[in-house]
């Protein structure tokens, strides 16, 4: 008894242990679709790339910072959704963005707020591997080097007024370029690599020292609607101005954020800058997703289903079922099964003069015959029981049965004069 009832009562987990296990691996798979969603994957500087998370030399984090620090609103927005804002969008796509999705967003963009498009310039390389110990060692997470300055191809194939790039030109001469507008100078720390000329449709904000322009804003060509009706649209064609590398120097400084002033209309605190363009995000979140219409119908019968799982769980109806045992103790459990076994095995026919010779012994030692004799004890049958059929035939039956019905009713009558002769 103490053996089943331990085995009734031992469970390998405690409820308290079953609930832990369950609340840890839920919380740590919406951690999982949460991280996964916002793309959070341990990626989050994407060096080679320039954007307002990058610290390296052609990143803008400097100038998120500098807005930030001087009362603007800064948002990283990683959502198609921080398009639709109507503060300051600040755009900086990379060298091989999709030239009708910048395109698509510029038309919206024309009425809905202010845009600064900041032009890509620069592709990266790592630190070189060979550098001394001691200078390896001072290199930070975001260190990269420029090389190659160019312009992007799907500046070709933007629709007007924004196609800017049939009047970019490449200067001959390698030297950095003097620079000047927004009521200050100075140099910027590299060769440009693309100025605009001026034109009806643009109006000059930093032009260099030939007069072509590094930043502008695109106003539209006289008379046209989009000069009337368009929201300020300002575009830096040398990102030197802007970028982290810019604004080492604070009259580039002081300059960045003349521009981003003017685009914003001066008193506009509500700056973002979009990460989508660059590579970042643009997922959307799963768990927002599922609370959120058609899915949330979904949802909940998920929610009210894994509800009803574990209540059923910890509510158990009545004690716990014992299993029954499959092998019980006993002789009488041991003559069942390997009966059992016969039965399954249809051998009965194998059973039938095993059986008659048991039911002949039990005959003659009830009849108190020494000898065992078919003549003889179907004698004493019939001395005692005149109306009975004999031993002989009866078991002559049992041997001649071909199925198990047969076999059955042989062995049954057998049994039946056994039980009369011990009356």
């Amino acid at each position: 008894m103490n053996a089943a009832a331990d085995y009734r009562n031992t469970a390998p987990f405690s409820r308290g242990g079953v609930a832990a296990i369950i609340t840890i691996g839920f919380a740590a798979f919406l951690a999982m679709l949460y991280f996964l969603a916002s793309g959070a994957t341990g990626e989050e500087s994407r060096s080679n790339e320039a954007h307002a998370s990058a610290g390296g030399l052609h990143g803008y984090a400097g100038l998120s910072r500098l807005l930030e620090s001087n009362g603007q609103d800064v948002n990283l927005s990683r959502d198609r959704a921080g398009l639709e804002t109507s503060g300051l969008l600040i755009l900086t796509p990379r060298f091989n963005s999709d030239p009708q999705a910048i395109a698509k967003i510029l038309k919206t963009r024309s009425r809905t707020g202010p845009t600064l498009l900041i032009l890509p310039k620069w592709q990266t390389a790592p630190p070189p591997r060979d550098l001394p110990e001691e200078q390896a060692e001072t290199l930070g997470e975001d260190w990269i080097r420029l090389v190659n300055p160019s312009t992007p191809q799907w500046l070709a194939e933007l629709p007007e007024p924004f196609a800017i790039s049939r009047g970019l030109a490449v200067p001959n001469d390698r030297a950095p370029a003097v620079w000047s507008g927004m009521g200050r100078s100075g140099v910027l720390p590299t060769p440009v690599a693309a100025t605009a000329p001026s034109a009806a449709k643009y109006e000059p904000l930093i032009s260099d020292g030939a007069g072509r322009l590094l930043a502008l804003e695109i106003v539209g060509e006289p008379g046209s609607k989009y000069r009337a009706d368009a929201e300020p649209l300002i575009v830096v064609v040398d990102p030197d101005l802007v970028n982290n590398y810019g604004l080492a120097d604070p009259g580039r400084a002081a300059a960045a954020l003349s521009i981003v002033r003017s685009a914003g209309y001066g008193d506009m605190n509500d700056v973002t800058f979009d990460l989508t363009l660059a590579g970042l995000g643009d997922a959307t979140n799963l768990l927002t997703l599922a609370f959120q219409p058609p899915f949330l119908a979904a949802t909940i019968c998920l929610v009210l289903a894994l509800l009803i799982v574990a209540w059923r769980a910890f509510m158990r109806f009545g004690p716990t079922a014992a299993p029954a045992r499959q092998i019980a103790f006993g002789k009488a459990r041991l003559v069942e099964n390997g009966a059992g076994l016969i039965v399954r095995a249809r051998r009965l026919t194998l059973l039938t003069g095993p059986y008659a010779l048991a039911v002949q012994r039990r005959i003659a030692k009830s009849l108190g015959l020494k000898r065992i004799d078919s003549q003889r004890l179907d004698d004493a049958i019939a001395a005692r029981m005149p109306d009975s059929d004999s031993f002989s035939n009866l078991a002559a039956k049992l041997e001649q049965a071909d199925s198990p019905s047969q076999v059955l009713h042989a062995a049954k009558d057998l049994d039946r004069l056994t039980r009369t002769l011990k009356r």
